[in-house]
Order: C-alpha cells, then structure tokens, then sequence
C-alpha cells in the first residue's frame, strides 16, 4: 500500500536540501508542522519571507544585517585598526561568543577552492585589499578552517597582503583549533585561547 501525499513530499524534499538535515529529520520537521497550529505555520513562514527580504551583506564587511551597516561597523568602540578575517558571516557570531576578539570583520564568502571553481574573483578579496590600505588597518587576523582550503586561502591572503601593504601584520588563530576542524564546531573557550595565542604568518 502506497504512502504518497504530494504536498508532504514537497515539503520533505525542500526541508531535506538544508544543511545537516537527512530525510528523516526532515520528514519528523514535516509531520510536526502539520500537528502545529495554522498560525504557527504563518508565523513561520513570514518570518522566511522576512529573512530574505530584510537581510542583506554590509555594504563594509559583508557581514549579515538589516540596516544600513551592521552592528560590528557601526559600533564606534570597535579597533578599526584590527580586521579579523572569516570565511562565512556565520563565523562572526562564533568569534562574538568568545567576547575576546574588539576588532572589526571582513567576511570573505568563500575561500579558495579550484576544484569548486572557487577563485581570487570569487571571493572579497579586491575589497579586503582596499580595506587594509585605505583603513589604516596594522594587523588582518586569519580566522579561517584549518583544512586544505582554509590554509591555502591563508597562505594566498598574508603573500597579497604582505606584497601591498608592507607594515601591516598578518596574525592566524592557532592554539586550540585542531587541523582539519571547522570553527562551527569550536567551543567559545577554545576559539578565545585561539585568538589570544594567535601567531604571524
């Protein structure tokens, strides 16, 4: 006897395409939505509709926000002169948690990547060049996976840095992230330890 409900189906296969969600989990997520109340649904769908009409990248670092500029650029308490440098934009709320890092960010939305056709062109590097010159900035602080990509990524960005602006530092977390880890899944002890014993590269 067959089970095929083509609205359940759909619902299954778009919740299944979100990151670590199989399709068990996404067939659970699917049958408690049915069990929740109409407005609950509501709610959250607006609320998807609202996240992607409200957020956008900073026009600066190209961290997420729903203002004109984010909450880290637009915070006058911030160390202008420090950039600490991140891979995705969720990495910033990561690095946040371990209240050790004053600097301000630059997300690069990506790293380099050949094989996933991932280039220099492909990610903010022209813009974090043009930040580090025209800020003033003396140290760009690496925050970036320590797997094949992020440390190919590392090596590229502190050689192009280091050729433009000569008297700029270039500094990598170290201490505490082990090789091969991804930072999402660090503890907030172990990234504050990374970043205060963080070595030049």
């Amino acid at each position: 006897m067959s089970f095929k409900i083509e609205a359940l189906d759909r619902l299954v296969e778009h919740l299944s395409r979100l990151p670590g969600l199989g399709e068990k989990t996404a067939q659970r997520l699917a049958f408690h939505i049915l069990k929740t109340k109409e407005d609950f649904v509501s709610q959250l769908s607006q609320s998807l509709m609202d996240v992607k009409s409200q957020v956008h990248d900073c026009p600066i670092c190209f961290n997420y926000t729903d203002g004109e500029l984010c909450s880290v650029c637009s915070d006058s308490n911030r160390d202008e002169h420090l950039l600490c440098v991140v891979e995705d934009a969720s990495d910033i709320l990561r690095i946040e948690s371990a209240m050790s890092f004053k600097g301000r960010y630059h997300v690069l939305q990506g790293v380099l990547s050949p094989l996933d056709g991932m280039g220099p062109d492909q990610i903010r590097l022209e813009e974090l060049l043009n930040r580090v010159e025209s800020e003033g900035v003396t140290e760009v602080v690496l925050a970036l996976d320590a797997d094949l990509e992020g440390d190919a990524t590392s090596l590229y960005l502190t050689k192009i840095i280091k050729s433009r602006v000569l008297h700029t530092k270039v500094s990598r977390i170290a201490q505490g992230v082990p090789i091969g880890g991804n930072l999402e899944y660090v503890d907030y002890r172990t990234l504050s330890r990374a970043l205060e014993n963080r070595v030049e590269l």
